[in-house]
């Protein structure tokens, strides 16, 4: 079928209890993305075809998680390319609004804080970002929800469908944050993380990467091997060996290294004991950010023994 557009919230909310309605749906997933979509957002969509009767993805440019105003600009929009992927991956409504549809009153004078958990690793490198960026999943989050199209029985039998919303493990830090939001704010709305997809040669798939050149991205599948040297150690019970990770990352000149840490998959916390001459064990989580020419990266890989 088709893939609808919907512009307006009004439009998400008529088009969304429709959907669900013509279908009996049971449960509504929701896919928050920024546009210039490639396989890694493929696969969120895929997730949430597979999970849920009705499936709405979000194509939103936040301007409130840009502390640049270049970067922002320069973020690629690919509106008529979205929709295709979109619905190839069997998507039923996609959720396109303008920056005045979104923020009606121009930036909100009250936005979600991050607080301590957004202060650090990409927070403390982007001061302000995970604020702006938990501010607009809040109110995509609420938009999509199913009840708020719907009559107060809703069309599942006993109550209201199910809500899910698909977010990539590839951000796992603001994956981390999401779940926190809705733990603490008591969102109605299961969160499903879904594992980084990579390249052949092992980058992680990000829109950013069409602004790397040849050189630039071989330079930038150093990150990918760091990560899979703590992945082999953690799998072996070996000491991870943290300071020789990063020794490699920093033998590439292109790459900058912004940083690399093992952490809590919670609390992002580091975890220091696991990664000098300790044995591994447990689960954590690497993170890495550099900056590769002028492009600046992240990825993560988690780790267990």
């Amino acid at each position: 079928m088709p893939i609808k557009l919907a512009t307006t919230v009004a439009e998400l909310r008529t088009e969304g209890a429709r959907l669900l309605g013509a279908r009996q749906g049971t449960s509504q997933g929701l896919v928050p993305t920024m546009g210039a979509l490639h396989e890694g957002h493929a696969a969120l969509a895929r997730a949430a075809v597979e999970q849920n009767d009705v499936v709405v993805a979000t194509i939103f440019v936040n301007p409130l998680q840009f502390g640049d105003a270049v970067d922002l600009g320069r973020y690629p929009r690919t509106l008529e390319a979205d929709l295709a992927l979109l619905e190839d991956q069997g998507v039923d409504l996609a959720f396109a609004p303008s920056v005045e549809e979104v923020y009606p009153g121009g930036e909100p004078l009250v936005r979600v804080t991050s607080g301590r958990l957004g202060e650090k690793w990409e927070g403390a490198s982007r001061p302000g970002h995970f604020d702006g960026a938990l501010t607009v999943v809040a109110k995509l989050l609420h938009y999509g929800l199913p009840a708020a199209g719907l009559p107060a029985a809703g069309p599942a039998p006993g109550g209201l469908p199910a809500y899910r919303a698909y977010f990539g493990q590839k951000d796992a830090q603001q994956l981390a944050l999401v779940r926190r939001m809705v733990a603490d704010l008591n969102f109605p709305v299961e969160i499903v993380g879904v594992p980084t997809v990579r390249a052949v040669d092992g980058l992680a798939l990000s829109s950013r990467n069409r602004f790397l050149s040849d050189e630039e991205r071989e330079a930038a599948l150093v990150l990918s091997r760091a990560l899979r040297l703590l992945e082999e150690r953690a799998n072996a019970r070996q000491p991870l060996d943290l300071d020789s990770a990063r020794a490699l990352v920093e033998s590439q000149p292109l790459v900058a290294l912004d940083y690399f840490d093992v952490v809590d998959p919670d609390t992002l916390e580091p975890l220091a004991e696991n990664c000098r001459e300790t044995p591994f064990s447990g689960e954590a989580l690497a993170l890495i950010a550099a900056k590769v020419g002028p492009v600046r990266l992240i990825d993560n890989a988690p780790l267990s023994s």
